[in-house]
């Protein structure tokens, strides 16, 4: 059966001309620095995002871990929003990897604020206070939504009147670009690393890329390969990415269109609640008013006609559109879910 998969945005198949990529790549030894496909990857993604170098990396995750190790050092503090991914989803890495505090603030949409940030600031003389050394944002957010650039600016600047770097988790930066219609450079400004997932929307089978300074990335690299994330012939899955970068970001407005489309439709049906204002890129989240029994199956009922869905967290489900799922996907996925609400009445 081919399924519809709505479960996530890193659930896409590689597509052909990836896959033709991977076969035919020129490879080395990324340990040796001497893969040409892995430094063609790491190039185009900094000039992408205007900063000087960048590091090929397994996952999100591990570009995020590695901007932490590389701007902390052991007993300092970092400043987040308290539902951003490297708090929620990150498996507490920060303690484990950096061995940092996580000032974990709670934002009117998971959005940092140059007066959260005021007030979360250790003072520099406080010497029985952890050390406030980072400053973390994220564009998109795993909310769904996108910051705009002013609360952006308005965070890095205060971020630098504490003479603090700023990294950015670009898990989904080019969703970010689009929905706010300005190049990725337009957005990274604002921040001194950022991470940059291939395989979230654009469709590479793994990897991102952590970019900033040449001397940041090369303190980056020693820490990747204390994580264990040193690699060898990469150019195999960085021919991947190089694609991911040159042909698929353009596209992913047909994802926002379809999960605005989506959102439009699912508002309309019966005890269902769309959190309209988070539609900003290709999530759809929503209350679902029933019993906890028959919310708790849902994921199961719709994978009878072939499509996958997360269950609940936090008590909201979501549908995320993705290069897999077409329009007449969408409508198919509405269609079954009405017919699955209406049953159960």
């Amino acid at each position: 059966m081919n399924y519809i998969d709505l479960r996530s945005d890193s659930v896409t198949q590689p597509t052909q001309e990836m896959r033709d990529a991977m076969y035919t790549a020129l490879v080395g030894d990324d340990e040796y620095g001497d893969d040409p496909t892995v430094k063609r990857l790491e190039q185009l993604c900094a000039r992408k995002v205007g900063k000087e170098a960048g590091l090929f990396v397994a996952s999100g995750t591990m570009g995020n871990q590695l901007a932490v190790m590389t701007h902390t050092v052991r007993g300092d503090e970092i400043i987040i929003s308290s539902g951003s991914h490297i708090v929620v989803h990150e498996v507490g890495a920060a303690a484990v990897l950096s061995g940092v505090m996580v000032r974990a603030l709670e934002c009117q949409d998971d959005m940092l604020t140059p007066d959260l940030i005021e007030k979360a600031c250790r003072p520099a003389e406080d010497y029985m206070s952890p050390r406030t050394s980072l400053v973390c944002l994220e564009n998109a957010l795993t909310n769904g939504k996108v910051m705009p650039l002013k609360k952006m600016k308005a965070c890095y600047d205060k971020a630098k009147e504490h003479n603090l770097p700023v990294h950015l988790d670009g898990a989904r930066l080019f969703n970010a670009a689009v929905s706010l219609g300005v190049d990725a450079t337009e957005v990274t400004q604002y921040c001194d690393s950022v991470m940059v997932c291939l395989s979230k929307g654009l469709c590479a089978p793994v990897g991102s890329v952590l970019c900033g300074s040449k001397e940041f990335i090369e303190k980056a690299r020693r820490n990747r390969k204390i994580l264990g994330g040193g690699m060898r012939q990469a150019g195999l899955v960085a021919a991947c990415g190089i694609i991911a970068l040159e042909k698929m970001v353009d596209r992913l407005k047909d994802d926002h269109d379809n999960a605005k489309y989506m959102a439009q439709r699912l508002n309309k049906m019966k005890d269902v609640k769309v959190l309209m204002d988070n539609v900003d890129v290709n999530m759809v989240f929503f209350k679902l008013e029933r019993p906890r029994e028959f919310i708790h199956a849902l994921p199961g009922k719709m994978l009878e006609h072939g499509i996958k869905m997360a269950g609940e967290e936090g008590g909201l489900l979501r549908f995320i559109t993705n290069n897999d799922v077409s329009r007449p996907d969408v409508e198919r996925v509405c269609d079954v879910f009405e017919k699955i609400l209406k049953e159960s009445e």
